[in-house]
C-alpha cells in the first residue's frame, strides 16, 4: 500500500467528546498518514462511532482538534469547517439512497451539487460505474437491486467527486457472510484505485485486520494501541487488545506471587523473578503453543470442553475453567464431549506478562 510522507492526512490532538459526565471520547491523539486505510475497532459503545461523526463534520468535539490535510476543521466545542467543505466523503451503515433516483442519478447527485457541468458528471458518473462494476445497473432505482447492490451504489456516490478522505460508518453489516468477504475485498481495491485515506468502522476484528493497513483500538472512549495490524497482534499493549484481536485472540492466564514463583490455581507457572515487583499479573500464551494433555516439565491446567472447530487444517479446542476461557489449536480430532474435562499444557514461558491494571510489562527474558 502506498502511504505518502509529510503531512498527516488526519490529526487529532487531545480528542474529547462528552455527553453530560460520560466522555464517549477521552483525549485521542492521532496521525494518520495520506493514504492510509486507518480501522477504528472496538466492542459497542466503545466511541469509534462518535469519532467518526466528529470526523465527518456531523458532531463537534466537546475539547481538541481535528485537522484534514494540515487545515483545521474542528476546534473545542466548534465546527470550524463544515461536513460540505471538508473534502470528505461518508458512506452510511444504512446506505442512504434517494428512492426516486436512479443508480446513475443518485451517484450524478452530489456532482450537481458541488457544480460539475453536464459533461463532467456523465463522464465521472461513467468512470464509477465502472470501477464499481454496475455500469449494467445506471437506469434502476433503489428498490430494483440487493443489498449488496446498493451498497455498491452508496459506495460509488461517496467516492464519485474525488474526495481525499473517505470514511465508512459500519458499511458491510447488513449483508450476509459471504457478500461481506467480497465486499471488503471490493472496498481495498476501490481504496487502492482511489488514493485517498479512509477511515473505516467496525466492530469486527477481522475485518479490522485484514483491510487495515493502521488500526486503532477503541475500549471506553480511549485508544488503547495505535498501529499496522501485525504489530498489534505481535506486541499487545494491554489485556483488551490482547483479548480482543486475534483468531482466536491469545489466552490470559491470572497468576498470583506464591513465594518464588508465579502460581495460578495452585499450579506454578513461572519463576519469581518475571515481573519482579509485582504480586498479581497476567500471563500471554498463544493458542497455537498450547497442547492437549500432560506435557514434562510443562505447567497444566484442567478445564471443562467446551467446543472443537475446524481451522486451516488443525482443530481449535475451546475449554472453561471457571471464568477463565482457554483456545488451544491443535492438530487432529479433538475427542470430547462438552463438560467433558481436559487437560491443557502450557509453554515453560509465557510470551509477555501484564500488570493486574492491564498494562503490559517489560518483555520476558
Amino acid at each position: 500500500m502506498n502511504l505518502h510522507t509529510g503531512e498527516a492526512a488526519i490529526r487529532l490532538t487531545h480528542l474529547v467528546k462528552s455527553f453530560g459526565d460520560v466522555a464517549a471520547v477521552d483525549n485521542v491523539s492521532l496521525a494518520v498518514p495520506k493514504g492510509a486505510f486507518l480501522v477504528l475497532v472496538g466492542p459497542s459503545g466503545c466511541g469509534k462511532s462518535t469519532l467518526l461523526r466528529m470526523l465527518a463534520g456531523l458532531d463537534a468535539p466537546t475539547k481538541g482538534e481535528i485537522a484534514f490535510m494540515g487545515r483545521v476543521v474542528s476546534r473545542d466545542g466548534a465546527v470550524v469547517a463544515e461536513a460540505k467543505d471538508r473534502d470528505a466523503g461518508l458512506v452510511f451503515q444504512s446506505y442512504a439512497l434517494w428512492p426516486h433516483m436512479t443508480v446513475a442519478q443518485n451517484i450524478a447527485w452530489p456532482l450537481k451539487v458541488a457544480g460539475w457541468d453536464k459533461a463532467r458528471r456523465a463522464a465521472r458518473v461513467d468512470e464509477v460505474l465502472q470501477l464499481l462494476g454496475i455500469a449494467a445497473l445506471a437506469a434502476r432505482y433503489p428498490a430494483e437491486i440487493s443489498g449488496g447492490q446498493q451498497q455498491r451504489v452508496a459506495i460509488a456516490r461517496t467516492i464519485a467527486p474525488k474526495p481525499s478522505i473517505l470514511l465508512f460508518d459500519e458499511p458491510l453489516s447488513n449483508l450476509d457472510a459471504k457478500l461481506r468477504i467480497e465486499m471488503r475485498c471490493e472496498l481495498m481495491r476501490i481504496h487502492r484505485a482511489t488514493d485517498a485515506t479512509s477511515v473505516y468502522v467496525t466492530h469486527d476484528q477481522v475485518e479490522a485486520m485484514t483491510m487495515a493497513s493502521h488500526v486503532a483500538v477503541l475500549n471506553h472512549g480511549v485508544v488503547e494501541q495505535f498501529g499496522a495490524p501485525h504489530e498489534l497482534l505481535r506486541n499487545p499493549a494491554t489485556t483488551f487488545v490482547a483479548t480482543f484481536l486475534g483468531t482466536p485472540p491469545a489466552n490470559l492466564v491470572p497468576v498470583e506471587r506464591q513465594g518464588d514463583h508465579w502460581v495460578a490455581d495452585g499450579v506454578r507457572f513461572g519463576n519469581g523473578a518475571l515481573a519482579s515487583g509485582e504480586t498479581r499479573a497476567y500471563f500471554l500464551y498463544r493458542a497455537e503453543k498450547l497442547a492437549l494433555g500432560e506435557a514434562p516439565g510443562r505447567p497444566s491446567l484442567v478445564a471443562q470442553f467446551s467446543e472443537a472447530a475446524p481451522i486451516a487444517g488443525q482443530i481449535m479446542v475451546t475449554a472453561t475453567r471457571g471464568n477463565l476461557r482457554l483456545t488451544a489449536i491443535v492438530p487432529g480430532h479433538a475427542a470430547a464431549m462438552p463438560g467433558d474435562s481436559v487437560t491443557l499444557s502450557f509453554p515453560q514461558q509465557p510470551e509477555a506478562i501484564f500488570a493486574a491494571d492491564g498494562r503490559r510489562l517489560a518483555g520476558v527474558q
